[in-house]
């Protein structure tokens, strides 16, 4: 090409390593744009963000594009490269040539827009759109052709082409996003979010009011001691029953005790019947989000948990769900929680009916979940007998001593966590 002047040539080639810049720039900023912001701003008719968009809905497409327009100008850059070469130095020149065009490609075409492109995606790929876009209409049968060989060579290879579309996060994948959030979520709120998702695997008998704990009214008592459970009942609805619970006759509401209770007088027993609600009963083992949703639908605020033979295990409270995604409602955050006092020890001295789900929140500690509910449980899978006072044990990392114990049960253990628990307590 001796007509043309060697300036020419060289402002050429350059214009083409920037053209490659763009196209290499482009390809990842339009590959790392995160999906959730493009599809929220594009909700706000961002016009970049909708341009986007409607190019990542065919991302075979979109990438024949970039391609072909990356490989066409790196191939011209090599020919225009080889004819400099031949009109400066001749045959001796191309060898040389192609190692400095290689240099000049990887750093100013390659590298150097890519990380820029990761750095920042959005002031990349949106101002990339309004070229992009035009172009892929104007080589559209280009493309086309492109990809329909390309298309089908996958599907030889056995990969399907529909499954492209962007897979909906899991729940696990969700909560680590959530974790990672950062300053953009509040640390409440994470807390919060992540108690949502863990509703699916959690389930009644994980947050109930046991069996032992029911405040509960039986009505073959005296009329005298009826009276006094009514006076002094804290619950808005509180269970009846008739010599055991099992036989459970309903529920009466505090609006109705006045009725029942006349000034000076004992309780009418005839009368507290004729008031009672149903109770209603939730079969146990049902996931919490399953029962948040049937409460709202029955419109209830109170189950009782019965197992497969009919008996009553529990209560269970819309507020006992509730505080599993906000907190406790009634207690102090700073609180240990109900049955934990701290042991000069470094351990804890625990119950041994507290639940270990609300151990592990309260004290941010990993005892295992998945069997046992309560501490006392947990020690008597672990020594599969009722143990005597002074015995010591060791579950997942965590030192238990028996402190006290019954006929039946573990009463008080002194619990220390591992070093790195106590760490994490501290901060």
């Amino acid at each position: 090409m001796p007509d043309v002047p060697i300036g020419a040539l060289f402002a050429g080639l350059i214009v083409l390593i920037l053209l490659s810049a763009f196209f290499s720039g482009s390809e990842t900023a339009l590959m790392t744009l995160n999906r959730y912001r493009l599809r929220h701003l594009a909700d706000q008719h961002h016009r970049g963000a909708v341009r986007v968009s409607a190019l990542l809905e065919r991302p075979d497409r979109l990438i024949g594009l970039i391609l072909l327009g990356n490989n066409f100008v790196n191939n011209l850059a090599s020919s225009l490269a080889t004819v400099i070469a031949l009109s400066l130095m001749g045959r001796a020149g191309i060898a040389l040539a192609a190692a400095l065009l290689t240099l000049v490609m990887l750093i100013f075409s390659e590298v150097a827009p890519k990380i820029l492109a990761v750095l920042y995606p959005e002031k990349v790929a949106f101002p990339a759109s309004t070229i992009l876009a035009p172009l892929l209409r104007v080589l559209y049968p280009v493309v086309w052709i492109v990809n329909l060989f390309a298309n089908g060579l996958l599907r030889l290879m056995g990969v399907r082409l529909d499954e492209s579309a962007a897979m909906p996060l899991s729940r696990e994948e969700l909560r680590t996003v959530v974790k990672e959030a950062g300053a953009l979520i509040p640390k409440r709120h994470q807390q919060m979010l992540v108690g949502i998702l863990d509703l699916e695997k959690v389930s009644v008998q994980d947050v109930m009011v046991p069996r032992n704990e029911i405040v509960a009214i039986d009505l073959e008592e005296d009329a005298t001691i009826v009276t006094e459970h009514l006076r002094n009942c804290r619950h808005t609805r509180t269970p009846v029953y008739r010599g055991t619970i099992d036989n459970m006759l309903g529920l009466v509401h505090a609006r109705h005790i006045p009725r029942v209770i006349g000034p000076g007088q004992s309780a009418d027993k005839e009368v507290l019947e004729n008031l009672l609600l149903p109770a209603y009963y939730v079969p146990f083992g049902t996931p919490l989000h399953t029962q948040l949703a049937n409460f709202q639908r029955q419109r209830q605020r109170l189950g009782v948990i019965v197992d497969e033979y009919g008996d009553v295990q529990g209560l269970l409270t819309l507020e006992d769900i509730l505080e599993e995604i906000v907190g406790k409602f009634t207690t102090d955050p700073q609180q240990l929680g109900r049955g934990v006092l701290a042991d000069v020890a470094g351990g804890y001295l625990i119950e041994g009916g507290a639940n270990v789900r609300e151990l592990n929140r309260k004290l941010r500690w990993r005892l295992p979940t998945s069997g046992p509910k309560t501490l006392n449980g947990l020690i008597l899978e672990a020594l599969e007998s009722i143990p005597e006072a002074g015995t010591a044990l060791r579950i997942g990392g965590y030192t238990i001593e028996i402190m006290q114990t019954t006929d039946h049960a573990v009463k008080t253990a002194r619990v220390t966590p591992p070093a790195e628990s106590r760490l994490a307590d501290a901060t």
